[in-house]
């Protein structure tokens, strides 16, 4: 299962457009859809040595290994090597910011939580920029990015978003951590914590604090003519366009809004405004930097290994609320305002974990 950062339904909305001005957008909506993207799951890898007293430890290094190839329009992967990680910067300017948002998600990982890299074992860092012919998307395909370049009428490249960026290799962290079945409310939680941790890696990368901060998803990736500002916004779900060509968010901000749907997977990228939701309330309230508490009550929630494979909101949020009293006590302000987030959204009826 390849993830990608735009939903089916808004190419869908964009493929079936007779706007004669999104007439090119139209044909590379359409294209894009039956693109495929093979998955490409890797296998988990640690060095191991030895060291002076015959002790056998593990090698790992807190810094980037990035690799950025280029497909040259074609869907051929991983393409031709443009940048490694001792290269300078090179002329194409998606090559550059690939490699700048591989380095800022590997930094706010490592300074966050001391994670290094994706597997937390220093994995290497690959992504290919210029996939395909106006492709309008980004994915995560098990062991890279990729990046399309947009139809330049509804969507601009993807390389200079970095909550794009970060949203997708937070799926590699995920799949690591043991993995979220990819539909319903456990798919919707896979979804949700890539955008958690997609606007985290934002935050951290401007120091904003939770009230400064945008929350949005995917902001900068549309052009101008279109009515929106990104693809979700995680502060007001529902509320990141309205375009007559993409018709409007669908993202609910509580259960009240739940889609049942059997497209998409269940609703993966619909029903994430819900948790996205909860995780902001959370954030706001505790204020200062998102990713140093409500971040880490949700990433170790992700890490711990607890948390089944099929998991569904309220056992999410129960997970949380678990982590949360181990971390800072039962009756802890950081308790308090998990409780009253997943309450607020309509997750749990009171708040104790029912």
């Amino acid at each position: 299962m390849s993830y990608a950062i735009v939903p089916p339904y808004l190419l869908a909305k964009i493929a079936a457009t007779d706007a004669p001005h999104l007439a090119r957008a139209a044909e590379a909506a359409r294209r894009t859809l039956t693109v495929p993207r093979p998955y490409r799951p890797r296998r988990a890898t640690l060095e191991l040595s030895v060291d002076g007293g015959h002790t056998l430890v593990a090698e790992t290094s807190p810094a980037p290994d990035r690799t950025i190839s280029d497909a040259e329009n074609t869907e051929t992967l991983p393409g031709t090597k443009v940048r490694g990680e001792d290269d300078a910067a090179v002329m194409d300017g998606a090559v550059n910011q690939a490699f700048d948002g591989l380095g800022t998600t590997f930094a706010f990982y490592w300074d966050a939580y001391r994670r290094d890299s994706i597997d937390g074992r220093g994995l290497p860092l690959e992504a290919t920029v210029h996939y395909g012919r106006k492709y309008d998307n980004a994915f995560w395909n098990g062991e890279r990015m990729v990046f399309g370049d947009g139809d330049g009428d509804v969507f601009t490249g993807f390389t200079g978003s970095i909550t794009v960026i970060a949203h997708e290799l937070t799926h590699g962290v995920t799949e690591d951590a043991g993995g979220l079945d990819y539909s319903g409310q456990s798919g919707a939680l896979n979804e949700s914590i890539s955008d958690v941790f997609g606007a985290l890696t934002e935050q951290y990368q401007l120091g904003q604090s939770a009230d400064e901060a945008s929350w949005l998803i995917g902001a900068g990736i549309f052009t101008p003519q279109v009515q929106g500002v990104a693809l979700r916004s995680m502060k007001a779900p529902g509320t990141a366009y309205d375009d007559d060509a993409l018709g409007k968010d669908p993202q609910p901000a509580t259960m009240a809004g739940y889609v049942q749907t059997e497209d998409d997977n269940g609703g993966v990228h619909i029903n994430s405004g819900i948790p996205n939701h909860a995780f902001y309330l959370v954030a706001v309230a505790l204020g200062g930097r998102a990713w140093e508490r409500a971040g880490l009550v949700w990433y170790k929630t992700v890490t711990g290994g607890s948390l089944p494979k099929n998991a569904t909101f309220a056992q999410f949020a129960t997970a949380t609320l678990a982590t949360a009293a181990a971390e800072y006590g039962e009756d802890s302000k950081e308790a308090g305002a998990i409780r009253k987030a997943w309450v607020e959204v309509g997750v749990l009826a009171d708040g104790s974990g029912s």
